[in-house]
């Protein structure tokens, strides 16, 4: 089946069968290796992406299933003159990376939360980040990343939007 979709903001069309994972083909086909594959059950999170801004398990889901959608994975997370994003430069920082093999999907998983809360607390940070296994144990550094990053986002967003209620 011919799938067409925008990933990481670039429109892209494939032939896949129906039964290729979003994962498979985000990897083997379009060559986005930072989509993780490890449990293949959704339940280890490495291969969380987000689909329309939601973050999904690209193993449980087909490719065909992201037809007419957007689909960002964490290679889309730098800007275009290759710049990382404020949550890639935390997890570095402060040690959340340890092996890699889940820092693709913590780091959609962080997204996620960061667009829906502008200051989550370490509870929250933790609560949410809870759906994905680090083997190395790093949940500290993750954690820490994660406050890191609201912390630094909150700042920028801070020097770049007027006060509310102000108009021009």
């Amino acid at each position: 089946m011919r799938v067409s979709f925008a990933l990481n903001g670039r429109m892209e069309e494939i032939d896949v069968e129906p039964r290729r994972t979003l994962a498979d083909a985000l990897r083997e086909d379009l060559g986005q290796t930072g989509t993780h594959l490890g449990c293949e059950h959704g339940v280890c999170g490495a291969c969380t992406v987000m689909v329309d801004g939601r973050p999904t398990r690209a193993c449980l889901m087909f490719a065909v299933q992201v037809d007419g959608c957007s689909v960002t994975t964490v290679e889309g997370l730098q800007s275009d003159d290759g710049k990382l994003h404020a949550l890639q430069t935390a997890f570095s920082e402060c040690h959340g990376l340890q092996c890699g093999f889940c820092t693709p999907g913590m780091l959609i998983s962080a997204m996620d939360l960061l667009h829906r809360e502008v200051e989550p607390s370490r509870e929250r940070i933790r609560e949410e980040m809870s759906g994905n296994i680090c083997r190395c144990t790093g949940y500290m550094g993750i954690v820490d990343a994660v406050e890191q990053a609201a912390k630094q986002l909150n700042a920028l967003n801070s020097t770049t939007e007027p006060p509310a209620g102000k108009t021009d």
